[in-house]
């Protein structure tokens, strides 16, 4: 059997040129025998981390690169034509060292060389070259280009300057795309013919290795036409248009024995992959968190005992008189949080909040998980007392296993930016990101794309893309099922129609654009390409992850939530009015929970522009509920939602004496009784199974898990 390895190819994060789904793609490489498979994306390393646990997963070998573009005078140079984009390199990581140095590249690409394109020069290449194998890359590569060009000469002194610095680790690219299809496509093989003579010459002339690649742009043959009109959205041009650029169509994820048959006459190009495959270590990318090192002010030697300070501090203020029960409950949060080596994480998060304050920008009191800790609490990085509501600590932490903490914290939306930069001045603009994210094609979008470069009219377009319902998520192979007459239209006696609907399904999925996370922030210890790799976005002044949300705490990082909340801000607006208006200062903190007219209010459903209390439903069931303690408006914010909903007439009938409250066990009124013997929170699940079944916290909160993501046989 053949053995090889594709050492050139892209995914779908080379943005509307890759049509590659890295898990299709990786099962394909492995249906086809081969062991092994590199990443080589167009400039970045977007897709590295997923195709790094997807080949794991697939237990595939991994080989993690990027086919780079190489300014020509250098990356700063910003002026004539050439410097628009640069020649094409492959650069792959040997080892861990390499995946550092890639990782430093690729960044430096963005936030110095970018000029329509990340770009790097060949100072970047002599400073970070440890660790890496180099190829020449396809007929965008400098030699290529510059044999092309008939300038033998300067591609022999440029392969002199790269095995000068790469050694052994150099390799010179061979690469075949036979067509038949008359135009560029043809053009595309006559160059690669001459091309490859010289490579071959040259590679005897320097006693450089050759390899055979194919430029994996799509996996399946069949996906050549898809791939086209991918191409077409790229370049904004027709599929009708003469001069448009084109593919030869044979860049798909060919076989071992394809290329060996290609490369026949040059066998060791086929088996020089495989001393490549040799040559990469294995190496891990994830890494337990990286914490930002706090400054600590005189008298204390390290972030626990300056943690512990600020709690007790902080309970002497919010308690009265601290109980045994207080102690030891502040004492369990404090051991589990050292245990897991987080108190820098809450002392960063207590310092941005007292910033925040300070700067007159409203916190919101917590929301998730966070709002069970009295270590938050105290240190007011909350202001809601778990003790009061029987919020559990472990539903935030987890004593039983280590997982990065993760609290949302609110901001009004002005004060959101304010302390943004405040956070950027204190610990510096390249420790602070902003998390990307990736737009993809759905299937609305898909339909309206592909009918735009197949010149489909504007109506028809429209009619079929407003024939997929509007439910999330839907898939056009969904609505086909839902829609008859759109399944109709995809077996249309109308080819355009059809064609239309035929690649509009193929390409759904596709990324098509960046962002940035609405919320997710970065915190580094030190500069974050020393950890992960970085980008710009054009609406962004921080600095931006190039791996996005799934994987950024895998390899290290710790990210917080910065929300900015359109309800904080009305609240602001609020507090100033008052101020304005009556001349009486307002503590939102600190106002009463037990307002008669306030729940007269709520009992008549007059809750527009409150927040989470405004939509129809919730007004009607207000009305029948007519709460008149807070508990009973916490239980109906948890119960408006699909599932738990169906308890609300049985939550009203019971509070009103309409129905008997029934406890299956006498144990489970102490946790019951303020719910009316139903069970609305997951709380109430944990404090249950640990009275009732004698779990530790937590099982109970991995019991929680399990019920949230409807896993039985972890239940079981």
């Amino acid at each position: 059997m053949t053995k090889f390895t594709h050492l050139h190819v892209h995914t779908q994060y080379s943005i509307l040129d890759g049509a590659s789904n890295i898990s299709k793609l990786i099962a394909k490489a492995k249906e086809l025998g081969m062991d092994s498979i590199a990443i080589t994306d167009h400039g970045n390393m977007f897709g590295v981390k997923e195709f790094y646990d997807e080949a794991k997963k697939q237990e595939i070998k991994p080989i993690l690169g990027i086919e780079t573009y190489v300014a020509r005078i250098n990356r700063f140079q910003q002026k004539e034509k050439i410097d628009r984009s640069g020649d094409h390199l492959i650069i792959l990581a040997k080892n861990f060292t390499g995946y550092k140095n890639l990782i430093k590249l690729s960044s430096f690409a963005y936030t110095e060389g970018f000029y329509y394109k990340p770009r790097i020069d060949k100072e970047l290449l002599e400073k970070y070259h440890e660790g890496l194998i180099v190829s020449s890359a396809c007929l965008g590569g400098e030699i290529p280009q510059l044999i092309m060009k008939n300038r033998i000469d300067d591609a022999s002194k440029t392969i002199e300057w790269f095995k000068n610095l790469f050694g052994e680790d150099y390799y010179l690219e061979l690469m075949l795309h036979k067509s038949d299809i008359p135009g560029k496509d043809k053009e595309i093989y006559d160059n690669q013919i001459i091309v490859n003579k010289t490579l071959i010459e040259l590679s005897k002339k320097h006693n450089v290795k050759l390899i055979a690649t194919n430029d994996c742009h799509f996996i399946n043959a069949e996906d050549a036409e898809a791939h086209d009109r991918l191409i077409c959205l790229n370049t904004g041009q027709d599929l009708d248009d003469p001069s448009r650029m084109r593919y030869t169509k044979q860049e798909y994820l060919k076989s071992p024995e394809q290329m060996a048959e290609i490369f026949s006459d040059v066998p060791e190009a086929i088996s020089n992959t495989q001393e490549i495959v040799e040559k990469i270590e294995p190496y891990e990318l994830d890494h337990k968190p990286i914490m930002p090192d706090f400054p600590l002010p005189e008298g204390f030697d390290n972030e626990d005992d300056y943690l512990e300070f600020l709690t007790y501090e902080g309970a002497k203020e919010k308690y009265s008189e601290i109980t045994e029960e207080i102690k030891e409950r502040i004492d369990f949060e404090l051991s589990t949080i050292k245990r897991m080596g987080f108190p820098g994480y809450f002392l960063i998060v207590w310092d941005f909040i007292r910033a925040a304050r300070e700067l007159g920008v409203i916190v919101g009191p917590g929301r998730g998980s966070a709002a069970g800790s009295v270590v938050a609490y105290c240190t007011k990085i909350t202001q809601i007392d778990p003790l009061k509501y029987d919020l559990l600590f472990e539903r935030f932490l987890n004593p039983d296993r280590i997982s990065m903490p993760d609290i949302d914290i609110d901001f009004d939306d002005d004060g959101r930016e304010k302390i943004l930069k405040w956070v950027v001045d204190k610990y510096g603009y390249n420790r602070v990101s902003h998390i990307i994210t990736f737009g993809t094609m759905a299937a609305k979008m898909a339909i309206r794309d592909v009918a735009r470069v197949q010149k489909l009219p504007l109506s028809e377009s429209d009619k079929l893309a407003k024939l997929v319902p509007d439910t999330p998520k839907i898939t056009l192979k969904k609505a086909y099922k839902e829609v008859p007459e759109l399944d109709k239209a995809r077996n249309s006696d109308n080819e355009e129609i059809a064609s239309t609907l035929k690649y509009a399904e193929e390409l759904e999925g596709s990324i098509r654009h960046t962002g940035i996370h609405a919320c997710g922030i970065i915190i580094g210890r030190d500069d974050l390409i020393e950890h992960i790799p970085m980008c710009t976005v054009k609406d962004s002044e921080l600095l931006v992850t190039q791996y996005d949300g799934r994987f950024v705490e895998p390899v290290g990082m710790l990210k917080m939530d910065f929300l900015g909340l359109k309800t904080l801000s009305i609240i602001k607006d609020t507090i100033e009015n008052i101020k304005l208006s009556k001349g009486v200062d307002v503590d939102i903190d600190n106002i009463s929970l037990d307002d008669k007219p306030t729940f007269e209010l709520y009992s008549s459903g007059n809750t527009t522009g409150t927040f989470q209390f405004e939509s129809p439903g919730m007004k009607k069931h207000l009305r029948n509920l007519k709460p008149n303690k807070f508990e009973d408006l916490i239980a109906m914010n948890a119960l408006y939602r699909p599932g738990p909903m169906e308890n609300i007439p049985s939550f009203i009938n019971r509070k009103h004496g309409k129905e008997k409250i029934n406890y299956d066990l006498p144990e489970m009124e102490e946790y019951l009784n303020d719910t009316y013997g139903i069970t609305v929170y997951q709380e109430q699940v944990m404090l249950l199974s640990r009275k009732l079944a004698g779990f530790t916290r937590g099982q109970a909160d991995s019991l929680r898990k399990a019920m949230g993501k409807k896993k039985k046989k972890m239940m079981d």
